[in-house]
């Protein structure tokens, strides 16, 4: 019997970064992907001393200022938030925003408009990754394609001061310049590319800023899953990998993934099962023993409970001449 006296669990002297104590606070935007976000528009304003920022209500766009020169005073739902140059701000598209008081020199700074079709919600960092109170999802909650779709999340910070804050001026400057053409195919998606790196940009800002608790140890165990799924595992041999109690683990992906580690390795083994369904001609007993199971009966009746039909019938549903109906 296998004895975990040793082994780091909440509350002891954990070896990963503790958060610092101006992360507390931090709002975090997180989109549930895919679909990922869609860049709109943007472009760049200066703002004259003792003027500020528009007094809006519910845009229904999300709103990225950077400021290259000066401060922006602004306001959201209660929240102040001084936007020196080299910092960012996200204004969501369901809160009221406004300005605090006018700025104090000429300003200048970049906007630009984004949506996504998909989940958002807001987050605050001191809930330990759950959604901040009375912030749930938000906009268009998408119908989610489960065959062969993969699913993240793209966390952004609303308020940051950015790690690269001249990379962020050029990009920026670079999508203005395309608004001129911004009618043509080849334009809108070169916009799009550039969005992404936006993001992107703004993700980068979070990491010297310490983890969240318990989300590095939940990443290493899905790591260490999809590494040896082909292996007999169980959740102890999860734990002396990582060197922290099972329980401990388990309780961290169900806070980051949303399933038990287990869940989690069923369900990986699944996906890489139905890869050598669709991409080969082994037979299904071979498919269940290279992905991890012992016995095919036992893979079937997992494939079915999670899939809704049988291996065979998956597989013959993408077969030349086979009805999708029936």
């Amino acid at each position: 019997m296998r004895s975990w006296k040793g082994k780091r669990e909440p509350g002891a002297n954990l070896n990963y970064k503790l958060k610092k104590p101006e992360a507390l606070s931090m709002s975090v935007i997180q989109f549930h992907a895919l679909p990922m976000p869609y860049y709109i528009c943007s472009g760049h304003c200066l703002t004259m001393p003792g003027r500020g920022h528009p007094d809006r209500y519910a845009l229904g766009e999300f709103d990225l200022l950077v400021v290259d020169k000066g401060c922006l005073y602004i306001g959201e739902e209660g929240r102040s938030f001084e936007l020196a140059e080299g910092h960012a701000l996200i204004l969501r598209p369901d809160s009221h925003h406004y300005p605090t008081q006018g700025c104090r020199e000429m300003t200048g700074s970049f906007y630009l408009h984004f949506q996504t079709a998909g989940v958002w919600e807001a987050v605050n960092e001191e809930e330990n990754g759950q959604p901040a109170p009375g912030q749930g999802a938000g906009v268009l909650n998408a119908e989610e394609d489960q065959h062969r779709t993969a699913v993240f999340d793209i966390r952004v910070p609303q308020f940051i001061r950015l790690h690269n804050a001249s990379r962020m001026y050029e990009l920026l400057r670079q999508l203005n310049e395309l608004e001129r053409d911004s009618h043509l195919g080849p334009v809108k998606w070169r916009q799009q590319l550039l969005f992404q790196e936006v993001l992107m940009q703004l993700g980068n800002s979070m990491t010297d800023r310490a983890q969240r608790p318990g989300s590095d140890i939940a990443d290493q165990a899905a790591s260490y899953l999809r590494c040896h799924y082909k292996e007999r595992i169980c959740i102890s041999d999860v734990g002396d990998a990582l060197n922290f109690h099972p329980v401990y683990i388990a309780r961290c992906m169900q806070k980051q993934f949303g399933c038990s580690p287990m869940e989690y390795l069923m369900k990986y083994r699944l996906e890489q099962a139905k890869k050598l369904l669709l991409q080969t001609d082994l037979p299904v007993g071979q498919i269940a023993q290279d992905v991890g199971f012992q016995q095919a009966a036992y893979f079937t009746s997992c494939f079915g409970r999670w899939e809704g039909m049988t291996p065979r019938e998956y597989r013959q549903r993408f077969m030349l001449g086979h009805s999708r109906n029936g």
